[in-house]
């Protein structure tokens, strides 16, 4: 499929992009939930004895032997179902955004265009995603007390209240604006490096975003402390610090430097780069195979209704001149 082809196609029909993001969404957080779960646990400021870990696979160990094979993926159902809606509305904006801004039909080798249609693309994408993170993080930390994603949600809302959703929703936007702005500057860069063309190539697709991913996510894991805090709020670390509960994004950045210093806004580093990395690899390879599959159907279908269009304009001429 050449250029024209794979990058013009899309702009007459969101549902192309939203079908290619919902699945890209969905396939990315199940793949890399494991990881996620390890993430959440190593970013605990004041862990429990028995969540205490050295290294992302002493944690993926102990949590298999100690809490069941099944427990680095409890809290997955809450993801996918806020994945799918999420993904969907992101990539579809990105898209359109980024041609809207930049004045193209293609939009690409404009950072300024591709930022900005990230960052908007991001408030939406987060304002869908927020609640299934405080549901997911809360049953992802040691010791959690939620078995279902029901259960967590409905003890959140009884005991905290709508607004506990919503708590680290300017954190997470704080975090996220930049990632994606770095992350879809770096992923468009990387294929001007590795993709010339344009057309659909899955390795370039899959090296732009796991190098995209992984600069993005070091340069934002401080944030994201902040957000786990705001999420998970650790008994032990209220209890220690003598507050309530954490709020906003000050607030948690204070109680972690005061907590751990400057290397608490490191923690789960690793763990953070490692998921992100394989993640939007497989999200921007997945989003990639379907944007062109759909592509490649539509174009079939358009060249079917063109033949037939063709025929029939040729019988009705062949008619004409008999008469």
């Amino acid at each position: 499929m050449e250029f024209e082809d794979y990058e013009s196609l899309p702009t007459a029909n969101v549902v192309t992009h939203m079908l290619a993001g919902a699945a890209a969404g969905v396939m990315e957080h199940c793949v890399m939930y494991p990881l996620d779960s390890v993430k959440t646990r190593m970013q605990s400021l004041r862990p429990s004895p028995g969540g205490r870990y050295s290294s992302i696979p002493d944690a993926f160990c102990k949590m298999v032997r100690h809490e069941g094979a099944l427990r680095p993926v409890r809290g997955m159902s809450a993801v996918v179902i806020g994945a799918g809606p999420a993904h969907a509305l992101y990539f579809s904006c990105y898209e359109k955004l980024k041609r809207s801004i930049s004045g193209t039909e293609h939009g690409t080798n404009s950072p300024i265009s591709q930022g900005l249609a990230g960052c908007l693309a991001t408030v939406m994408h987060d304002s869908i995603m927020n609640p299934a993170e405080v549901v997911k993080q809360r049953m992802q930390m040691y010791n959690s007390q939620f078995k279902r994603c029901t259960e967590c949600f409905l003890h959140v809302w009884q005991h905290e209240g709508a607004r506990a959703f919503y708590r680290s929703y300017t954190t997470q936007l704080s975090m996220n604006i930049p990632f994606q702005c770095v992350h879809f500057v770096t992923y468009e860069f990387m294929q001007v490096v590795t993709n010339k063309e344009r057309a659909y190539n899955p390795m370039a697709h899959m090296v732009s975003g796991g190098v995209a991913g992984a600069f993005a996510a070091a340069v934002t894991t401080p944030l994201d402390v902040c957000k786990t805090l705001l999420n998970t709020q650790e008994t032990s670390l209220l209890k220690t610090t003598h507050q309530p509960q954490i709020s906003g994004l000050i607030n948690a950045a204070t109680t972690i430097y005061s907590c751990c210093g400057l290397k608490g806004y490191f923690r789960g580093l690793q763990a953070r780069v490692l998921f992100q990395m394989p993640g939007t690899a497989i999200s921007w390879s997945v989003y990639e195979f379907f944007k062109a599959s759909l592509n490649r159907r539509r174009e079939s279908e358009f060249s079917t209704s063109t033949s037939i269009d063709t025929a029939v304009a040729s019988v009705s001429m062949g008619r004409s001149g008999t008469i």
